[in-house]
């Protein structure tokens, strides 16, 4: 409890420049409320190396390789270097890739969530009431001993191939643009410099790795230890955030008015979407966000978690999961109008949501997932009786 107390005030100072970076790097060119989003700029990474054929989604975001080699860097500075992996790897794609397509149906994993709402998108506060619904759900399965087995001791080769499969998409994305593909409009479009991007991953990554942050752990651990040192982090990134986003004029409050923001109003969505998220993350172990720092940290399991979330956002994207966001824009006619308040009718307004293929998936991803942690849990039970 002493250590703790003493680790708080670095938690909440990392949480503070994480939120004030998050939204720096929106200023600079990012997408709206995506200072960091790990869905989205792995599902922009996998459509650059061209495993969907999304046009708007499609840019290798140097912030994922940042987090990655930021974590890796430290861990080897901090000798927490430790590559291991082993723990039922395809099972943990199997969550991995349905925690991805929950995402996609919200539209942001869980960093985003907390950003959207700090930057006064209430759809968000919908999907963090299902996020912990489906960390409450994953937690009735730990306390009754749910696991998926121990990880064991690997070459270093293991450990480090993830880190330099990241070196070698930085390369790509310098030194071989022609070979991948590029947004020409859309959120895949927007970025902020590379250098910029990617020395903000890396000290998001070495922040992340230091202090152990995960939205998934600070709930979890708040629920059954009433620790509260891991969601401090999150609520100091929502802090900062919001103070910025205030004094930059980047704040909008409300639940329907968030157009050309990627997002959308589907309340019953934005809540199943985010509680299959939490329910996969908590029986992961952790968020997105997390399992690329474990990753870096030579976790092959976490890679393997990270490889089924690059898959769930091609899968996504090729067969019409992904969320339609809403967007408000000026039609022909008004557009010559620069006169007044214009009404409604002068504007083509799409309110986006959840597609029948999307609702479709998660409604299989509930089911799975829970044959996953009862089938865990039973065979756990079994073992040591």
């Amino acid at each position: 409890m002493n250590n703790s107390k003493k680790e708080l005030p670095i938690i909440c100072i990392c949480g503070l420049v994480t939120g004030i970076i998050a939204v720096l790097l929106v200023l600079l060119g990012n997408p709206a409320n995506m200072g960091f989003c790990i869905a989205c700029f792995i599902r922009d990474t996998a459509g650059a190396l061209k495993l969907h054929s999304a046009a708007p989604v499609q840019y290798i975001r140097p912030e994922i390789i940042g987090l990655v080699l930021g974590s890796f860097i430290l861990s080897l500075i901090r000798k927490e270097f430790r590559p291991k992996g082993g723990s039922a790897p395809l099972t943990r794609f199997v969550l991995g890739f349905f925690a991805m397509i929950g995402c996609l149906v919200f539209l942001g994993c869980p960093f985003r969530m907390i950003l959207r709402l700090a930057a006064g998108d209430l759809n968000a506060l919908i999907g963090l009431a299902g996020f912990v619904c489906g960390i409450l759900a994953g937690v009735f399965f730990l306390n009754k001993g749910f696991s998926l087995g121990r990880s064991y001791k690997q070459p270093v080769t293991d450990g480090i191939a993830f880190p330099f499969i990241q070196v070698a998409a930085l390369v790509l994305l310098i030194a071989a643009p022609a070979f991948i593909a590029f947004s020409e409009s859309g959120p895949g479009s927007k970025h902020t410099a590379v250098i910029i991007s990617l020395i903000a991953g890396l000290l998001v990554g070495g922040m992340a790795q230091y202090t152990r942050l995960c939205m998934v752990g600070g709930i979890r651990d708040l629920i059954l230890f009433r620790e509260k040192k891991l969601i401090l982090g999150f609520v100091s990134i929502f802090a900062a955030a919001l103070i910025a986003n205030i004094c930059t004029g980047k704040f909008n409050l409300g639940l329907t008015n968030q157009y050309n923001v990627v997002a959308h109003f589907d309340i019953l969505w934005n809540f199943l979407g985010m509680l299959l998220v939490g329910y996969c993350c908590v029986l992961l172990g952790g968020c997105p966000l997390r399992q690329l720092i474990l990753a870096g940290e030579g976790n092959s399991d976490s890679a393997v978690t990270v490889l089924g979330l690059i898959t769930g956002a091609a899968f996504s994207h090729n067969f019409g999961l992904a969320s339609a966001a809403a967007s408000k824009t000026l039609n022909d006619t008004a557009a010559a109008d620069a006169a007044g308040v214009l009404p409604d009718s002068a504007y083509n307004i799409s309110l986006g949501g959840a597609t029948t293929a999307g609702k479709i998936a998660v409604i299989i991803g509930l089911v799975i997932v829970t044959v996953i942690a009862v089938s865990n849990t039973y065979k756990n039970a079994k073992s040591s009786s």
